[in-house]
């Protein structure tokens, strides 16, 4: 059995073991439980007014849409000015049998102050003859544990949650979770950073992370507490730091690069291509409740676990619907449709029933009619969820493989394909 990329399981009974045992012991598996429930249309403003051009949407709904996810969920984007951005190459050499460049860069947020910071670890075709696409894909436990190579630098982090201190981190770790040599084959660069180098995966009342360069901006603009930037959205920020840097490198192509995570990092990637339009593509991968399944299917992972648990990811307004979020003023599918009318892929497990595969399929699906609207083919008719390991769908991908919460091979096999045909039009 492979290592799973992030059990969230496994974290949470290490984060809170009696709350979480109470929890697991409540959630729902059974289909015939969640009940009924009404999704919010996407192409119907908060005045009644229906959406009938692309011209209405990109003006008026889209915005509303955004400004509803940002104050009753993720909290307020702030600008990039809150940052002053300096990359600083640390090291670079040939990899994979010459086939690649790996560089490693730290990128300063607040120079010429030394923090925050996050080094981003970067694998580039080595024999592109023109600037090469790219995918931009957090990681869970530390640079070095993507790739056995002992030149790796170790995060410094010394709050981490991921990391236990004192222990060192286990390279190449997880690896199998990245098929790096694939994705330079197929002539994709890879770009990763460790996540909690953007904010640490804990209640610290938002003071350590980037949180220290986006409260001037939140206090200046009298932004609410209850929906000031939670750390979700701190690391959707960070991840559109990471892109102005690397829009400034040549090898790149700055109107090619994708957001990819797995689980939290999944969810973060949909707000990140949601809020930020650079992105070209947005791929979700096993990403659950507050990423692309339903909200109001009452299916595994809910908004009462994570505002139980987990209450830091989202701003505090997201826990006035933990015990009924029919009362939410949208669903997730509009958070996917907010990416309209760029690619997206989302993809769930089998096994992995606390992210509600079913929800997330529904997610998709529910997006279909803003895709559709701005002239894609969205889901491409695809009306039920598909059999395993049958990929689906147009602008809208989908696929639901066997085994558990984890990224596979037969995941970035999905994945490239996608990306070249929607990204790079091959």
């Amino acid at each position: 059995m492979k290592r799973a990329f992030f059990p969230p399981a496994a974290l949470l009974a290490l984060l809170l073991p009696a709350a979480f045992a109470v929890l697991a012991w409540e959630a729902n598996y059974d289909e015939s439980r969640v009940g009924t429930f009404d999704l919010p249309d996407p192409l119907l403003c908060a005045d009644g007014t229906p959406i009938t051009a692309p011209e209405e949407w990109t003006q008026k709904r889209r915005g509303e849409l955004l400004e509803l996810f940002e104050r009753e969920m993720y909290g307020v984007m702030p600008p990039k000015q809150c940052a002053r951005l300096k990359g600083e190459l640390l090291s670079e050499k040939s990899v994979f049998g010459g086939k690649a460049v790996q560089r490693q860069v730290v990128l300063y947020l607040n120079a010429p102050e030394e923090t925050p910071k996050m080094n981003l670890l970067i694998f580039l075709p080595a024999n592109a003859q023109e600037p090469a696409p790219a995918i931009l894909a957090p990681n869970f436990e530390g640079n070095p544990t993507v790739s056995d190579d002992p030149d790796i630098i170790a995060p410094n982090v010394p709050d981490a949650t991921r990391i236990e201190k004192g222990k060192p981190i286990e390279r190449g770790a997880e690896k199998s979770c990245w098929a790096l040599e694939k994705i330079i084959d197929r002539g994709w660069a890879l770009v990763t950073v460790f996540y909690e180098e953007i904010d640490p995966d804990y209640d610290d009342h938002r003071q350590n992370g980037v949180h220290p360069l986006l409260r001037a901006w939140e206090d200046k603009n009298n932004i609410p507490w209850e929906s000031r930037a939670a750390t979700i959205t701190a690391w959707a920020w960070g991840l559109s730091r990471a892109l102005d840097y690397l829009q400034t490198l040549s090898e790149i192509d700055p109107d090619k690069v994708a957001v990819m995570g797995h689980s939290r990092l999944g969810k973060t990637a949909l707000w990140t291509a949601a809020c930020d339009e650079r992105f070209a593509a947005a791929i979700s991968n096993d990403s659950g409740c507050g990423g692309a399944a339903l909200t109001r299917r009452n299916f595994g992972e809910t908004i009462e676990v994570m505002d139980t648990a987990l209450w830091w990811w989202f701003c505090p307004k997201y826990s006035l619907y933990a015990h009924n979020p029919n009362l939410l003023p949208f669903d997730q599918h509009e958070l996917i449709a907010l990416i309209a009318p760029r690619p997206v892929y989302i993809a769930s497990a089998a096994e992995d029933l606390w992210a509600d595969p079913k929800g997330e399929f529904l997610s998709a699906l529910g997006a279909d009619p803003v895709y559709r609207l701005l002239g894609t083919d969205g889901i491409a008719a695809f009306a039920e969820q598909p059999p395993l390991d049958t990929p689906v769908g147009g602008t809208i991908h989908y696929h639901i493989r066997g085994g558990e919460h984890d990224v596979t091979d037969f995941d970035w096999d999905q994945y490239l394909d996608f990306l070249d045909k929607y990204v790079r039009g091959k």
